[in-house]
């Protein structure tokens, strides 16, 4: 091989090697552009997120303050919640009747006899007859409570004291549980006044002598 074809060889593989380096800075710097992000962050805008995040906690702070500082104002000296602001508590059971009594001048016996139908699954009005599920109720009015011999009262009852006036009638008709806590009595009360009031007419009728209602 003389020098003229070892310089066409020479010239074929430096061109070679030109072709592929070229490609390849080609590729490069292709790539390279392509993952260039274009634009730039605003400077200052994390340090504005920063003041801004202050600047709403320092309100939150101020309306927490102003909450606890009203609250403060409205509440007494003594640290007691106002007693006319403060909602009523629950009032205990009454020990007495007295509306129930005022209605009892113009109470109906008769009226009452038929509203103590739903008496009689418990209880009997009869002279002598024995207790069934509840004390037989002959002689009630101003008889002592848990007195009805041979009938088992509950601890409660006999504990109670005092006798059956129209006043503790009247309260032990309209809420059994809450006159005496702990009672056998199942009935939850009579809620209607004049229904009450009338109940209670009836049961002065039983007795060898009725006995009068208040005028």
């Amino acid at each position: 091989m003389d020098n003229f074809e070892l310089t066409k060889v020479a010239g074929a593989v430096l061109a070679a090697l030109l072709l592929i380096f070229g490609a390849k800075t080609v590729i490069e710097m292709r790539s390279e552009s392509r993952s260039v992000v274009v634009g730039y962050a605003l400077p200052g805008a994390e340090p504005a997120a920063a003041a801004e995040s202050a600047d709403k906690a320092a309100a939150e702070s101020k309306d927490t303050a102003a909450v606890g500082k009203t609250a403060e104002a409205g509440a007494p000296a003594d640290g007691k919640a106002d007693a006319a602001s403060a909602p009523a508590a629950d009032a205990p059971a009454a020990e007495g009747g007295a509306d129930v009594v005022a209605l009892l001048a113009k109470a109906s016996a008769d009226n009452g006899k038929g509203a103590f139908s739903k008496c009689k699954s418990c209880h009997v009005v009869e002279k002598g007859k024995a207790s069934t599920v509840g004390p037989n109720l002959w002689g009630v009015v101003n008889r002592p409570k848990g007195s009805y011999e041979g009938f088992k009262y509950s601890e409660a009852m006999k504990a109670k004291g005092g006798e059956w006036t129209f006043e503790n009638l009247s309260a032990f008709l309209r809420n059994p549980k809450g006159y005496v806590a702990g009672t056998k009595m199942v009935f939850a009360g009579i809620k209607d006044p004049t229904e009450e009031a009338d109940v209670i007419a009836y049961l002065a009728t039983l007795a060898d002598t009725p006995v009068p209602l208040p005028k």
